[in-house]
Parts: structure tokens; C-alpha cells; sequence
């Protein structure tokens, strides 16, 4: 299973409840499981965002999702929701450990160096996910551990 991660900022002249509220729309209607979370802090930035969280299951379904984004049924909520957007980075994970879910929580981090993947992930408590960067397409963190036990985000995430 594969994740697209999406981060993004809206221009600063565009009010934040018609951003949301865009996001929201847009994600209603896509045949994906998808999220969008407001976060007062970028994994990569200090500076607030939003994350959206794509499933799909394999690289073919990528180009899926990208054709489906913008096919008829889907082009005016992506455009309305688009146009709002001022700064986008991206990355491709793929579900390296655990179940393959749209994370409630998400501890984004880089792998020590030196340290194999195999003993990082044998670190990570049973019932999380570890999501490891594929394809980078922007500043995207390496690692993604996802709903670890009580363990909250190093910064406020909220799900639109």
C-alpha cells in the first residue's frame, strides 16, 4: 500500500474556512480513502499547514488518482481547492509496518544514520505503522511512525 502525502499552505489572502471547507469537498467526493489535517506546524516548517493523506494500493493507482483528480467528475472541487493554494510539497510512502490506514497521528523523523531499517522497525511499538519515503517531491521527511500508542505529534494535528 502506498501513501501520497501532500502538504500545502493557502495564499495568504484567502480566508481559512473557504480553504478548509474547499478541502473538505474535494476529498468527499474522490473514490480514494483520503484525509485532510490542519497542522500548526509543517513536519519540515515551522510555519502552519495542511496534510492530506492519499491511500492507493500499487504506482499504477498513482497515475489513477492523478487522472481522477482532474477528470470531469472531480475538476471543479480540485480547481476551487487548487487555486486557494499558495506552497505544495509532496512525498510517496509506502506501509513498510503495521496496518494501512489514514494515520490519526503521524511522528514524522529521519532514520538515524547507520541505523538499519530493520532495527528501526523493530523499535516501533506493535499496532503503529511505519511509512518509509519512496519518492520524494519536496522537503518530505524520510520516515513517517503512525498512531504509536498515547504518544502525540510533536505538533497539533487536527482532521478537517
Amino acid at each position: 500500500m502506498l501513501a501520497y502525502v501532500f502538504w500545502h499552505r493557502p495564499r495568504p489572502e484567502v480566508e481559512i474556512d473557504g480553504y478548509e471547507e474547499a478541502q473538505r469537498r474535494f476529498h468527499a467526493r474522490l473514490e480514494v480513502e483520503s484525509a485532510c489535517f490542519r497542522l500548526d506546524r509543517l513536519p519540515f516548517d515551522d510555519a502552519p499547514g495542511y496534510e492530506d493523506w492519499y491511500l492507493i494500493e500499487d504506482w499504477q493507482a498513482v497515475g489513477k488518482l492523478n487522472e481522477t483528480a482532474v477528470d470531469a467528475q472531480h475538476k471543479g472541487d480540485h480547481d476551487r481547492a487548487a487555486a486557494m493554494v499558495d506552497e505544495g510539497w509532496g512525498g510517496i510512502y509506502a506501509c513498510v509496518q503495521g496496518p494501512a490506514v489514514v494515520p490519526d497521528q503521524a511522528h514524522w523523523l529521519h532514520k538515524p544514520r547507520g541505523r538499519s531499517n530493520g532495527d528501526f522497525l523493530a523499535r516501533v511499538e506493535e499496532g503503529a505503522s511505519a511509512w518509509q519515503r519512496q519518492m520524494v517531491l519536496g522537503p518530505a521527511p524520510e520516515l513517517c511512525v503512525a498512531n504509536q500508542g498515547g504518544a502525540q505529534a510533536p505538533y497539533r494535528r487536527e482532521r478537517l
